[in-house]
């Protein structure tokens, strides 16, 4: 009977507080591109980290307690999954604006189909992608080229390849309650993710500095870095999360048959590393 019953939580402050420091975090930050300070998207930022850190606290702790059942369980399970469906519309967004300006713009632009429209730009344009062709009186830095596939962006693909392995490997020790390997494989894990983004600022540095590669520099730059970036920052959300994880794996958190926390933090970082696999074909070799 127990276990049809839903739980229902005690009145916490995490969830209004959470809103208003993303409230305050987007503002800063539209306030911030219109030449505002950094102060209001700062405070915003600590108040956000404040009411998670606060609120998946409560959440562990409740966990650990033994006050949930199987509905809460499922409920996490509905929950994560329809999180990462968002996830993927939101990527979506991204990449049909990439194939919009591929396949439909640019070419309109070059004159091709009922809504060519060349004769509004500059003499010789020339409809191809990546548009790296200015204006002689452009007010921006002109790229000297795009961003290969080869170097960086490969060995970024192969180590996120491979921490999609580790983590797997790691949620195989758990389930087999060897712990020590647990420990190292989510540690392999953390630490691929971390070269992973240390080399992809090293290529954002090479990209401004050897190439003229900027955001302002047209709608290959900022196509490029809006989805790079983008899933940059997802990676350093799932650092966050693989940490956390960890340490909760040393405090002696999570059992071989009761682990969603960590099944949920593993889901992700496997869904970061297929929306990379993505990126990597359209944004690089496409």
């Amino acid at each position: 009977m127990s276990e049809a019953r839903y739980f229902v939580p005690q009145p916490s402050p995490w969830p209004p507080l959470a809103a208003l420091g993303l409230a305050l975090t987007l503002g800063g930050i539209a306030h911030l591109l219109h030449g505002g300070s950094w102060l209001l998207m700062a405070s915003g930022s600590l108040v956000l980290i404040l009411a998670v850190t606060g609120w998946f606290s409560a959440v562990i702790a409740e966990g650990r307690s033994g006050r949930y059942n199987a509905q809460v369980d499922r409920s996490f399970r509905l929950g994560m999954a329809w999180f990462i469906f968002s996830e993927v519309l939101l990527f979506a967004g991204f990449f049909g604006a990439l194939f919009y300006i591929r396949e439909f713009a640019i070419p309109w632009l070059g004159g091709y189909g009922d809504k060519g429209a060349a004769h509004l730009l500059w003499p010789h344009f020339v409809s191809q992608w990546p548009l790296l062709e200015f204006p002689s009186d452009a007010d921006f830095q002109v790229p000297k080229a795009a961003m290969g596939p080869t170097g960086i962006p490969a060995v970024n693909t192969a180590i996120l390849l491979l921490s999609g392995l580790t983590v797997t490997l790691a949620h195989w020790s758990l389930k087999r309650d060897a712990r020590d390997r647990l420990v190292r494989w989510l540690a392999v894990t953390i630490a691929l993710g971390v070269v992973f983004l240390g080399l992809q600022a090293h290529e954002y540095l090479f990209a401004y500095q050897e190439l003229g590669l900027t955001l302002k520099s047209g709608v290959y730059g900022s196509t490029f870095f809006m989805l790079t970036g983008f899933h940059g920052m997802h990676v350093t959300i799932g650092l966050i999360m693989l940490t956390v994880i960890l340490a909760r794996v040393l405090a002696g958190h999570f059992a071989p048959r009761s682990h969603f926390g960590f099944e949920a933090v593993s889901l992700y970082w496997h869904f970061v590393d297929l929306v990379w696999l993505a990126l990597y074909v359209f944004v690089y070799w496409i």
